[in-house]
């Protein structure tokens, strides 16, 4: 196998059929000179109380748009097309501005992509967190002794000395700098934190303890995470269910381990085996060639049939749908050869 699955499970999680934010029918696209770009394209997913789920994929598959969606951060050009975003029940799409300014960072928060530059270098740390509180209202009753208390154990959480809190941002280092944000996202209580490639630009033992910290909070809180990134081991090893997206479309889903184990989507399965494994037997690589879709102008039917090496007549003129894996419990795929898909550890097969 191309990843190992650190503390993956497949025993019942406690967190199963409780769901906290349902997409369905997500479609989402930006306005260009040349043409509508089809970021987002029919995703549904669930997330439960408590879980922690991993979307994975090239760049420019869609990940970091959904998460956008999610929070209702488009660009001006951005726009959610059609689709629901319930979060407890309420639909996100269809509140005003103001109603969602209110619920961003006390319900969903997010780290975002390249976080350690987007700290403002001209005023300490504890002040710009201080502000986030108060500009969503969660600290805006809170006396500024209060506010210093409640930033000191946000560092505490997160692994940083409070005595930091009022330094400047070039005073840290990218790890710190890294725990700050997610010191930030956690101010106001969010039950979800969206991590869009919380390790980026971290060397890999930074990255370790970043991840360590982030389980750590989201088991201690009770709370949901959905981790955002290319790197599959990062996701093996924080997740407990993967989304495989590939050209603004969710093309697997399931339980880590089924997905690892045994994936049933051939980009999936290249994903895996295009990535070295620690251990194990050697095997050549199985690399996955061609290039993304542009999503201007998409394939027909299946996006992935001008690179996959299952494709027939079919995957050109009829799109598959995401739908359950006979005999899994947790399982989707979106292809119509998924039982001709081998185990990662077989690359000859596809190769």
């Amino acid at each position: 196998m191309g990843i190992d699955v650190v503390g993956a499970t497949a025993q019942p999680q406690p967190w199963a059929g409780v769901p906290l934010l349902e997409v369905e029918g997500l479609v989402m696209h930006y306005t260009t000179s040349q043409g509508e770009v089809y970021a987002v394209d029919d995703v549904s997913v669930t997330l439960r109380q408590g879980e922690a789920l991993g979307l994975v994929g090239e760049s420019g598959c869609g990940k970091t748009s959904l998460a956008l969606a999610l929070l209702r951060l488009l660009p001006e050009n951005g726009r959610i097309v059609r689709g629901r975003i319930l979060f407890d029940g309420i639909d996100l799409v269809a509140l005003s501005e103001e109603e969602m300014r209110r619920r961003r960072w006390s319900d969903i928060a997010m780290v975002f992509q390249g976080a350690m530059n987007a700290w403002n270098p001209v005023y300490t740390i504890a002040r710009q967190i201080e502000e986030a509180m108060r500009a969503h209202e969660v600290g805006a009753a809170m006396t500024r002794r209060a506010a210093r208390v409640r930033i000191g154990e946000l560092f505490e959480l997160v692994g940083l000395p409070p005595r930091m809190m009022d330094r400047y941002p070039h005073e840290y280092s990218g790890g710190m700098r890294q725990r700050a944000i997610i010191a930030m996202a956690l101010s106001c209580d969010p039950k979800i934190i969206i991590a869009d490639e919380p390790t980026t630009a971290l060397d890999v033992i930074v990255q370790d303890r970043i991840l360590k910290e982030l389980k750590r909070i989201q088991r201690d809180l009770d709370m949901s995470i959905i981790y955002i990134s290319h790197d599959i081991a990062v996701i093996a090893e924080v997740a407990d269910r993967i989304g495989v997206m590939y050209a603004g479309k969710l093309v697997e889903l399931g339980d880590t381990t089924s997905v690892f184990g045994r994936p049933r989507n051939p980009y999936a399965w290249s994903l895996l085996t295009s990535t070295p494994s620690i251990r194990g037997p050697r095997r050549p690589l199985a690399p996955l060639v061609g290039e993304p879709p542009d999503l201007m102008h998409p394939p027909s039917a299946c996006r992935f049939h001008p690179r996959c090496p299952l494709a027939t007549d079919r995957c050109r003129e009829e799109e598959p749908p995401l739908a359950a894996i006979p005999d899994r419990e947790d399982q989707q795929a979106a292809c119509w050869h998924w039982d001709q898909v081998p185990a990662p550890d077989e690359a000859e097969v596809l190769g």
